[in-house]
């Protein structure tokens, strides 16, 4: 079973605490990073924009990205919320498995 990085940018860190907090209970989700002080610079209905925002790095299942993508669109306040889906190639197998352990469906 593959395991995926989840890349996304948040408006604030109580969203990103949100979107984790739901993701990890339904267990689409293993675990959640947050991290704030980002600066984002960007061209959004043509202009350059910059805003700080709040990164949120998810670990998952690579048979789950669609599911959690769907989840986020529906909770995020963003028109167009950054979600990208990174595959991990290889890495601590304990910790590989442990992702495939927490995330199983009930």
């Amino acid at each position: 079973m593959t395991q995926t990085l989840i890349y996304i940018t948040t408006a604030s860190k109580e969203e990103a605490i949100n979107i984790a907090c739901e993701l990890v209970n339904i267990r689409l989700a293993a675990c959640a990073n947050i991290m704030t002080g980002s600066t984002s610079i960007f061209h959004w209905e043509g202009k350059v924009c910059k805003k700080e925002e709040v990164t949120l790095i998810l670990k998952t299942r690579e048979d789950y990205v669609e599911r959690l993508i769907k989840k986020v669109k529906n909770m995020h306040s963003y028109d167009c919320p950054c979600i990208i889906s990174l595959p991990i190639s290889g890495g601590n197998t304990d910790f590989l498995n442990w992702i495939n352990e927490e995330t199983a469906l009930k």
